[in-house]
């Protein structure tokens, strides 16, 4: 292992996942419910401390981590941002809906400068999923219609609202008969890809005219600007300013999910400013605790304005709305993004990792395509069983773990080789990372 803890290259003392591993995962096995957790010969690693973008498990090993985890670490693991938070937060709990923490109405101002709309207002939340619900539920109060527009491949959450727009069959078959019907999905017009971005658009005016599968008429449209769990797939160049324009001539919300790829990570405080989309609603969440579960549904003011005035009890509130650490992680976040301007340098580190991807792997017979915005990328695969690359990125995400760096698979098809890491991610740690993906894919020939 070069350099200090948070800035290593991987060492593996044993290889992962080690015999401390293995005897956690029979442990979780005997009360975790068996959906939750895959476990497998060799899978996963438990980890015991993240410092950066190394992650160290409980055999000792340790690993560079490419995926932020979920995302959530951009700012890296252990930030001083949340450590400040955490050390100096007189308060562990209040009242967000009934006597707020002051730091709840901090951090609803910071949101407010940031937003890409003047005048946001905004509903705390803990978890992504928990802004969409709140998302959709303001798009329903302001426009009193219920139907809604979604793109295939699009990932939102999977609480029962939040799953209603997530367009995979996997996670919404076994609860089908409780989903809502009225979602009308639509192709996702990825750049190269068919089908057009005129022809999605037509679709979408077809859609907006007819409303949703059960007749409901449409009163929003969510989207994320880069679908990240989809595969860091991007649109046709044009596409997203045209469906704000397309929606907002109908009357239409438009509701930016930027769980994954806002504050920051894409190379700016939103993605939409990047791709174009000119959203009445965006969701946050991720990043913004800086490794503290809290999210957020901003919204223009005349659109958030919709909901009744409280009257003693809110009508969608939660128990831990506000909370004061988490607040407090995500005032330190914002201001350590803007102080140090993490988005340019997100841009910048993900313009050199496409570079050195590409040069790497660019002539590669299994790499269909390199994409992404920022430090959002994808490496969609073609091969495998099918030839068309199901499952690739999983066997790839198992074999870099041999080599100590955690991956994440992603698309419908598990295609996609997804890298997100924190911003702090160094030359060296980007170099051993490459080098490594390009060794396994030379493997699978």
């Amino acid at each position: 292992m070069t350099g200090d803890f948070g800035r290593a290259l991987p060492r593996l003392d044993v290889p992962p996942p080690g015999p401390a591993s293995r005897a956690f995962a029979e442990r979780l096995a005997a009360v975790e419910s068996r959906n939750v957790t895959f476990l497998a010969e060799d899978w996963p690693i438990f980890w015991s401390e993240a410092e950066g973008s190394n992650v160290r498990d409980v055999d000792g090993n340790v690993y560079i981590d490419v995926t932020s985890a979920f995302g959530v670490a951009f700012l890296g693991h252990r930030p001083h941002a949340l450590v400040s938070a955490l050390e100096h937060e007189a308060l562990i709990h209040g009242m967000g809906d009934i006597h707020p923490p002051a730091r709840k109405l901090e951090l609803l101002e910071r949101l407010a400068s940031i937003a890409p709309f003047a005048g946001a207002k905004t509903v705390l939340a803990n978890t992504g999923s928990e802004a969409v619900e709140t998302a959709l539920k303001t798009a329903s109060v302001a426009t009193g219609r219920p139907g809604l527009l979604a793109f295939e491949g699009g990932y939102h959450g999977l609480t029962m609202g939040s799953l209603s727009v997530t367009e995979r069959a996997h996670f919404r078959a076994p609860f089908s008969p409780q989903s809502y019907e009225g979602v009308h999905f639509l192709p996702f017009p990825a750049f190269g890809r068919e089908p057009s971005a005129a022809e999605v658009l037509h679709l979408a005016e077809r859609a907006f005219e007819t409303g949703g599968p059960n007749g409901d008429p449409i009163g929003a449209l969510i989207i994320e600007p880069v679908q990240a769990r989809g595969g860091a797939r991007l649109a046709e160049p044009g596409f997203m300013a045209a469906l704000s324009e397309l929606a907002h001539r109908n009357g239409v919300l438009v509701i930016a999910d930027e769980i994954f790829s806002g504050l920051g990570r894409c190379g700016a405080w939103f993605a939409s400013e990047r791709v174009g989309l000119v959203p009445d609603v965006v969701c946050v969440g991720k990043t913004l605790g800086a490794g503290l579960p809290i999210s957020a549904c901003i919204a223009r003011p005349e659109v958030m304005d919709a909901w009744p005035a409280s009257t003693g009890e809110a009508i969608h509130t939660s128990t831990f709305l506000g909370h004061p650490l988490a607040c407090g992680a995500g005032l330190r976040a914002l201001g350590a993004i803007d102080e140090d301007r993490l988005d340019e340098r997100a841009e910048t580190a993900g313009h050199h990792l496409m570079t050195a991807l590409g040069e790497a792997l660019g002539t590669h017979p299994f790499v269909r395509e390199i994409r992404g915005l920022g430090l959002l990328l994808g490496i969609e695969l073609r091969g495998g069983a099918d030839g068309a690359g199901a499952g690739m990125g999983v066997a790839v995400a198992r074999r870099l773990l041999q080599r100590g760096i955690i991956a994440q698979p992603a698309g419908d098809r598990g295609e996609v080789l997804e890298l997100t890491p924190p911003v702090v991610i160094t030359t060296e740690q980007c170099a051993y990372t490459v080098d490594a993906i390009r060794e396994v894919l030379g493997e699978l020939v």
